[in-house]
């Protein structure tokens, strides 16, 4: 290759990077980054005694101040080109992005935040020339769905056995997994407090012998963080739910047993439960059952009054998730914004990543996950998504407007909604049908999926399960087969102009 080729490859590229720098979160350390490999593959030399007017990176001193004036808003780069907020902890780097000019794009949580994201690995390259630029920003753990198996890295010792409340019938599946847990596997066995003051319970001579041999726990004084290797629902979709908001960080994994009305979310049948007990439960002990990870939404309400104390409150777990100590929680099918008890139309406004989207004039907002889209969802009219999709739905309840369909935006984005400073009254929001609480004028919701997932053991796979849970409860596209040709053969055979109708009308006479 020629040097004025490479000249005109290495200048052309310049423009490009430029442009792209202008629109991105890339400081100059990962753009001088970036360079030096450029450099390295087209063979260009990195001394001075080529390039003496320009700078290590490539820029002229012109284009770099240019540069550096057009990412102080953002970043504060020192004159070697690093990024000061690099070195800092991700309080002062919020601080930094939070103070610089109003025309920039405002994140919260972390910076960079981290997602991960199940799905096939997208390839980096595209092309001989072109690839995806790295940036600090982009941390992604990106997994193929159908290779989710489940593995210990050592024997699992504790169980929490969650059972449907005030139901005669899971009495005795709960009394067998129970006994056959601390006889047979020699696990600690854990249930809720309030199970052991269940009168029908106490009366089974089975349980009497075991009882004390249980560990109990409170929810809302008790914390199970750490303390479970494993969670066995017996219920319906109910007992997962629960689960769910039982561990709002990791969550250990999960079989769960269909004994409610639909059953989505629990793949075990209970017809046969003692040979799917006997036959399932070695399998997973052993590490080798399919695991389908159902993303949560995480949801943190931020109060008109406490923006003062917000950064006092601001805590980040060891993972990098940043959130409010006492407002933040995690929710697996959707989180609900409506009307309440007001007869006006609601006015909510939506921003994404700190974007004004439109306002929703209408009952309400479902912002739900992919599972919870066969939930509330399904019945406003959102289409259904495989647990798998990394994605977020976003649905109007009856809006006011014909044109308003729902949407699916990525899993990694940040939804902000608020009540419009319009609207006529306050809305309400809920948290997979709990904690209803108000969303005052000046308040806001944010909105964005969680790093910690509820891998949910499937009973098969995760496609099997998910097509026979649309097909048992929903009854998904069952319908009367249409005849085959064969069966219509006199139609066809009779060369007239007769209806069907009337050659059904014939076979009738002629019995």
């Amino acid at each position: 290759m020629s040097a004025s080729v490479r000249n005109c490859i290495f200048r052309s590229q310049k423009v490009e990077l430029l442009a792209e720098m202008a629109l991105s979160d890339i400081d100059l350390a990962t753009l001088h980054e970036n360079r030096l490999e450029q450099r390295w593959h087209y063979g260009l030399p990195n001394s001075h005694h080529i390039y003496h007017q320009h700078h290590q990176d490539g820029f002229s001193a012109m284009t770099r101040l240019c540069l550096e004036r057009n990412l102080q808003r953002k970043v504060q780069p020192d004159l070697n080109g690093n990024c000061l907020a690099r070195g800092r902890s991700r309080q002062n780097a919020n601080a930094i992005d939070s103070s610089s000019g109003g025309g920039q794009r405002r994140r919260s949580g972390t910076w960079p935040r981290t997602r991960s994201l199940n799905a096939p690995s997208p390839v980096q390259q595209f092309g001989p020339c072109g690839r995806i630029m790295k940036n600090s920003a982009m941390v992604m753990q990106i997994q193929d769905p159908a290779s989710q198996r489940l593995t210990w890295y050592k024997p699992p010792l504790t169980v929490l056995v969650i059972k449907k409340v005030s139901d005669a019938s899971v009495l005795a599946p709960f009394v067998y997994l129970v006994d056959w847990l601390l006889q047979e596997k020699n696990m600690v066995v854990w249930v809720e407090s309030a199970v052991l003051e269940d009168a029908q319970l106490n009366e089974n001579v089975r349980f009497k012998a075991i009882r004390d041999k249980l560990v109990t726990f409170k929810d809302g004084r008790d914390d199970l963080t750490d303390r479970i290797d494993f969670i066995v629902c017996l219920g319906g979709d109910g007992t997962l739910l629960y689960a769910s908001l039982l561990f709002q960080q990791s969550v250990p994994p999960v079989m769960a047993f269909h004994l409610g009305s639909l059953g989505f979310l629990t793949p075990f049948r209970f017809d046969n439960f003692e040979e799917q007990l006997t036959n399932a439960f070695p399998k997973v002990l052993e590490g080798h059952a399919a695991l389908t990870l159902r993303s949560r939404l995480r949801c943190v309400m931020h109060r008109r009054s406490d923006r003062k104390q917000e950064a006092k409150t601001l805590e980040v777990d060891p993972d990098g998730e940043a959130r409010p100590a006492a407002n933040s929680i995690l929710v697996l099918n959707e989180v609900v914004i409506d009307r309440g008890p007001s007869p006006y139309l609601s006015n909510i406004d939506l921003f994404l990543d700190g974007k004004y989207i439109t306002s929703v004039q209408g009952d309400g907002l479902i912002v739900s996950t992919p599972t919870g889209s066969t939930a509330y969802a399904a019945a406003a009219g959102a289409s259904m998504i495989h647990p798998s999709v990394p994605a977020i739905m976003v649905t109007p309840i009856c809006p006011h407007s014909l044109s308003f369909r729902p949407i699916v935006v990525p899993a990694g984005v940040e939804l902000k909604i608020s009540v419009s400073p319009e609207s006529r009254n306050t809305s309400w929001v809920s948290f997979d049908g709990r904690n209803r609480q108000e969303l005052f004028h000046g308040d806001s919701l944010r909105v964005t999926t969680s790093i910690y997932p509820v891998p949910c053991i499937c009973a098969q796979d995760q496609i099997s399960d998910w097509f026979a849970s649309l097909a048992d409860g929903l009854h998904w596209n069952v319908r009367k087969r249409q005849k085959c040709l064969d069966e219509l053969s006199d139609l066809t055979a009779s060369g007239s102009e007769d209806t069907l109708d009337e050659i059904e009308n014939m076979k009738l006479y002629d019995v």
